[in-house]
């Protein structure tokens, strides 16, 4: 019989997948599913309801820094519901990346589930830095387009998607976009330089149905994958 490999698998979940119950149900029953075989680290974003207090913060005379910290309890917040839809998670989010690291290799089989850290970038990044600090085999960004384009394709309908990208062309695409509280860019600049750092195979999806996830960490996508040449 043919062992499968175990791996790290690192998962930057966009805020789109917590607005409402039946999308978080749907998303851990996946998410279940691979940490019977892999170590699994989950990383949540805020989604709009994170934007809407930046925004209210924001007309209230708040500074970015003040936005970032607002965002990051809301991702947190969405944390916490994941781990109340998950049987196997630690019951509260990690704050820092040596925690959760270490936390999945003293018990082994619960899922190690994050939200916002630091002020200045989003939670793709945190997710790019974790997947570098735990030397993850794959990262895997779920978002709500399939892959990253040379602009939005949510604006621009004939927006040109890319199947592959080297860390560096990644960078040159994302270093275009302003990174303010609250952003929507696919894949932040910070994010963008860790992955070039690190090296990590990064891999784009569209997360709108959650299989998906499991068929990228199998090798079958058909989103955008960011690795550097041989």
């Amino acid at each position: 019989m043919i062992m499968q490999e175990v791996m790290k698998v690192v998962i930057s979940l966009g805020g789109i997948f917590f607005e409402d119950a039946t999308r978080i149900k749907n998303v851990a029953v996946v998410l279940e599913e691979l940490a019977k075989s892999h170590r699994l680290y989950v990383v949540t974003g805020g989604g709009q309801p994170a934007r809407d207090y930046i925004k209210i913060a924001r007309e209230l005379g708040a500074n970015e820094a003040i936005c970032d910290y607002i965002g990051i309890a809301a991702t947190r917040i969405n944390a916490k519901l994941l781990i109340s839809a998950l049987h196997n998670a630690y019951p509260e989010p990690f704050a820092e990346y040596k925690e959760a690291a270490e936390a999945t290799v003293k018990e082994g089989g619960n899922i190690a589930v994050m939200g916002g850290v630091s002020p200045g970038y989003t939670t793709d990044a945190v997710a790019a830095i974790l997947a570098e600090y735990v030397n993850a085999d794959i990262f895997i960004n779920v978002t709500s387009v399939d892959g990253v384009y040379d602009a939005d394709p949510h604006v621009y309908p004939n927006a040109k998607k890319y199947d592959k990208l080297t860390p560096k062309e990644l960078l040159n695409i994302v270093m275009k976009e302003e990174l303010k509280a609250g952003s929507r860019i696919v894949i932040d600049p910070v994010a963008a330089k860790m992955i070039e750092r690190s090296g990590v195979k990064t891999i784009v999806i569209d997360g709108s149905n959650p299989r998906n996830i499991q068929d990228a960490v199998n090798g079958k996508h058909s989103g955008t994958e960011i690795r550097s040449k041989p």
